[in-house]
């Protein structure tokens, strides 16, 4: 009982880990702008990119608290490959669904 208090999914604290992490991956774009002009994100890219990290993130959170921890690799892939999917089609329109963005 003792090694799932300790464990990092188990605490709340977490979520704070999450919204710094989202924030620095925000932030990439958010300086490639100021450099460049290939990189043309509006303030919705960025609210529907941070929806997209945070909450696949916190969704992962509360999966991996109610499966075994022998399978959090497996579902933390299948994330991983989530989030990548409805991240290429809303950048170019892999899938052609009328979410695709240029």
């Amino acid at each position: 009982m003792k090694a799932k208090k300790n464990d990092m999914i188990m605490q709340n604290k977490i979520f704070i880990w999450i919204g710094l992490a989202t924030a620095a991956i925000l932030s990439i774009p958010l300086v490639a702008m100021q450099f460049t002009s290939e990189v043309d994100w509006d303030l919705a890219d960025f609210i529907a990119m941070g929806i997209l990290l945070f909450g696949s993130a916190f969704l992962f959170v509360h999966v991996a608290r109610v499966t075994p921890r022998k399978y959090r690799v497996l579902i933390g892939t299948a994330f991983v490959f989530g989030v990548l999917a409805i991240w290429a089609e809303l950048a170019v329109g892999v899938f052609g669904t009328p979410f695709a963005g240029s």
